[in-house]
């Protein structure tokens, strides 16, 4: 199932280039309880469980609405440095983009945490800060966390995801803490929608790409990664407690480069879709 989030916050199913309103429908299998993570995410295998309504007729065209992210209220993003070999060695030669940090694997560098007021959906774009400093854009796989897990094994870490999406991590430049860096005001792209996991299968074999107004500029399969969504997730739980509708960025590829207002970002994985995506 592909799941968006869309306009004045309605939820819809995406059938083709199509969205079908089902709001109503869906919102019926949220709970009230006080508990930790999204409500969607929470509600999803009741709702892969049961009878979709009629999803027949011509709904709303997909490039007519506002995508926001599908994800409402993630409580951890998490994120993977250094997790492409291509990126690991471009980070390795460019100083002036690594500002000297250590550049390293999962056990030596480890992850960081963006803010969750930093996420945004397709439609809402980048509004970008700090015009006198580089910014960058980096295309990622997201993982979507669907269950409560801590300290889960890499065997079953992957049955612990709700689904996928394409993630832009957006990243200032400069000496600090990455967690100031990449936690700006709307710095962290989620989209188009959420597909679940039984449509995306392995997540070992998925191709991701960014064109920067109409030019490739990332190209790679996740089977590039340094560490496997897998290992990722297990490294992660050793740490945190994973709630559903965590989010984990499983690092960006290669071909990394400077973004500027009136850029237009084109970010595609297969099976987890495409989005376009302005700065300004």
């Amino acid at each position: 199932m592909k799941i968006c989030r869309f306009n004045d916050n309605r939820l819809g199913i995406v059938t083709g280039e199509s969205v079908q309103d089902v709001t109503g429908w869906m919102r019926s299998f949220f709970d009230d309880a006080d508990l930790p993570g999204d409500r969607l995410i929470r509600a999803l295998p009741a709702i892969l469980a049961a009878t979709p309504p009629d999803l027949s007729g011509p709904g709303e065209a997909l490039a007519s609405v506002r995508l926001l992210s599908p994800i409402q209220q993630p409580g951890k993003i998490i994120a993977a440095p250094d997790n492409y070999h291509s990126h690991l060695a471009e980070m390795l030669a460019d100083q002036s983009a690594s500002h000297g940090r250590a550049v390293g694997t999962l056990e030596t560098s480890g992850l960081f945490l963006m803010a969750s007021s930093s996420l945004v959906g397709p439609s809402e774009g980048i509004k970008q800060r700090f015009l006198d400093q580089r910014t960058d854009y980096e295309v990622e796989l997201v993982a979507v966390i669907g269950r409560t897990v801590s300290e889960v094994s890499e065997e079953d870490a992957l049955s612990a995801v709700a689904g996928y999406a394409v993630g832009l991590d957006i990243t200032l430049r400069g000496p600090q803490e990455r967690s100031l860096r990449k936690s700006i005001d709307s710095y962290t792209v989620l989209g188009p929608y959420l597909v679940t996991a039984d449509e995306v299968g392995t997540p070992d074999d998925i191709e991701i790409n960014l064109t920067l107004d109409g030019a490739m500029k990332q190209h790679a399969s996740t089977a590039d990664m340094v560490s496997s969504v897998a290992r990722l997730i297990a490294f992660t739980s050793r740490f945190y407690t994973l709630h559903p509708g965590d989010l984990l960025y499983t690092g960006t590829c290669g071909g990394v480069g400077p973004i500027r207002p009136g850029n237009v970002l084109h970010a595609w994985a297969t099976r987890p879709g495409e989005m376009t995506v302005l700065v300004r």
